[in-house]
């Protein structure tokens, strides 16, 4: 341990099963599913029929109505989580120098519904009615921008786009940039691609699951596994040094960042890309994969690279059943919102010393080499978290979490 590990102090979380982090966690040990078929917009003639969407919270009433104009449901999402981020920290920035702080929170898809509304705009009615903030609403970069103007963090920010892995890397750019000085970083990853713009890609997407039961729909690691479900959503997280913390008197630490590994394959259905990430992030944290107590997996829901994560584990981890959690499965995948929303539930399960169990599984249907937690949540000390990813095209990420 060390005064510059570099430590989460806040965390926060807008999901389809819980729209702040405490019940978004309570509702995940509960394996209380979101997954239900479409209500914000007739999806009839779609092939895809199910996902898991974000309820109205009494957060998202109270936004600023002057910044409804000039941002999309996603944006406000993610600003409403960072808002909650930073009081779980007990961070204000108006405290702090402006150029001290900085934002990476990743999103693939950027404000696609505002893009999608100015488009119709645009062809039905004519140019003169596109909003001006067409500009910037849409671009994926838009949730760290607007967070950044909203708290005046003019410190390094960014945005890594990745899919998935997204919020994984963004947690590690966001590392670099507070082992190089910056005091506090609010990182993470949100996404959505809920509406009928959003809904036409998914439709053509590879893997993705088109039933209508809702019961049956993703289960990663099974046999008759119908492909993905999309959700959308994601978490926010606080980081800065242990000893900044400990100035700083935050109320609390959750875990430290120990080390991160990325890798690409443009043929990910090997898995390698997996198992090089991996490594290269328990290497990192300076352990083995015999420190590792639990996994948190992608768990794509497509047989083919669910075969390919478990041969990956095997390989990591040789004859050794590591639990194997992945929560993901309650709220559908949310593209880079789906790694940093594991990353906030590793740390959860840190906190508590509880697994979260895959719903919809029963033990002897889940792969017999994979140590899949089904049935009910498990109880156990965790010290050490293994959060992976992938990304659509070949991205890999994975993060060691370890407790505080």
């Amino acid at each position: 341990m060390s005064d510059q590990d570099v430590v989460v102090t806040g965390i926060g979380v807008l999901a389809p099963n819980g729209t702040d982090t405490e019940s978004y966690w309570a509702a995940t040990l509960k394996g209380e599913s979101a997954i239900r078929p479409f209500t914000r917009f007739d999806t009839t003639g779609y092939p895809v029929r199910l996902a898991a969407e974000v309820p109205e919270s009494e957060a998202e009433l109270a936004f600023p109505r002057k910044l409804l104009p000039q941002t999309d449901r996603l944006t406000r999402l993610a600003m409403v989580c960072a808002d909650a981020a930073l009081a779980d920290a007990a961070v204000d920035p108006a405290a702090l120098g402006e150029y001290s702080m900085g934002v990476a929170v990743s999103g693939a898809t950027g404000g696609l519904e505002f893009g999608q509304q100015q488009l119709q705009k645009l062809w039905g009615q004519g140019w003169e009615e596109v909003s001006p903030y067409m500009s910037f609403a849409w671009y994926y970069a838009v949730n760290s921008g607007q967070i950044s103007i909203r708290n005046g963090m003019r410190g390094p920010s960014g945005v890594v786009i990745s899919e998935q892995a997204g919020g994984l890397d963004s947690l590690a750019f966001a590392r670099r940039r507070v082992r190089k000085g910056t005091a506090v970083m609010t990182a993470g990853g949100f996404d959505s691609m809920l509406c009928p713009y959003g809904l036409s890609t998914l439709s053509v997407a590879a893997g993705v699951c088109r039933g209508d039961d809702p019961d049956r729909a993703y289960l990663p690691f099974h046999p008759d596994s119908g492909g993905f479900v999309p959700g959308e959503g994601g978490a926010v997280l606080i980081m800065e040094t242990r000893a900044g913390a400990a100035e700083r008197g935050a109320p609390s630490v959750y875990g430290v960042l120990a080390g991160h590994g990325a890798a690409f394959d443009p043929e990910p259905a090997g898995g390698g890309a997996l198992v090089r990430a991996a490594r290269a992030a328990l290497t990192e944290a300076g352990i083995t994969a015999a420190d590792v107590d639990v996994v948190f997996a992608d768990a794509a829901g497509v047989p083919a690279l669910d075969t390919a994560e478990a041969t990956a584990l095997r390989t990591i981890f040789g004859d050794r059943r590591v639990p194997v959690s992945a929560p993901k499965v309650l709220v559908g995948r949310l593209l880079s919102g789906g790694s940093a929303l594991d990353a906030a539930t590793a740390l959860l399960s840190l906190r508590d010393g509880m697994i979260p169990a895959v719903p919809g599984i029963e033990p002897e249907q889940a792969d017999p080499a994979l140590d899949l937690v089904v049935g009910s949540p498990r109880a156990q000390e965790i010290g050490t978290a293994l959060v992976l990813s992938r990304g659509h095209g070949g991205f890999a990420s994975a993060m060691v979490l370890t407790r505080p």
